[in-house]
């Protein structure tokens, strides 16, 4: 089975190259495409927070992880596989982030905390529902906390 997905929009912001920290404080335009009315984005602004689903369009596609790797390199932290991280270099360069709401204004939602870089293809945008983040306590690994220390800074 194939897939086809068409971006819906467009990233614009200051970050020209993938890095892996320092995100939190990235503000984000996501411009629609012209297929989309300033009506696409009404109401948006009521919630405080957004779901994007992204495309990593500059992700090697030959260095797909199939098995497993140490957290960006790190020997000190344990061997994990591909769906226990969240790794640009997943099998279909889909990327997530739940993202803090500015504004909106035509065809453009402001956003703060997106991870992704100026030109990513944005495939769509949901708000956040509290009845759809988890239910129980959310528990990680120590290691993860420590990847992620600076990822929000």
């Amino acid at each position: 089975m194939k897939i086809e997905l068409t971006p819906i929009g467009y990233v614009k912001n200051s970050r020209k190259e993938v890095t892996d920290d320092f995100w939190g404080k990235v503000i984000s335009e996501i411009e629609l495409t012209d297929e989309f009315t300033p009506e696409a984005l009404k109401g948006i602004t009521e919630y405080s927070h957004a779901e994007v689903i992204f495309y990593f369009d500059k992700a090697d596609k030959e260095k797909v992880l199939k098995g497993s790797r140490h957290p960006r390199g790190n020997k000190e932290w344990p061997l994990t596989g591909v769906f226990a991280h969240r790794v640009k270099d997943r099998p279909n360069h889909l990327g997530h982030t739940i993202v803090n709401i500015v504004s909106s204004n035509g065809n453009v939602l402001t956003v703060k905390g997106l991870d992704a870089v100026d030109g990513t293809p944005v495939l769509d945008i949901k708000p956040v529902l509290k009845e759809f983040l988890p239910r129980e306590e959310v528990t990680q690994p120590a290691w993860a906390s420590e990847l992620m220390k600076d990822y929000w800074k």
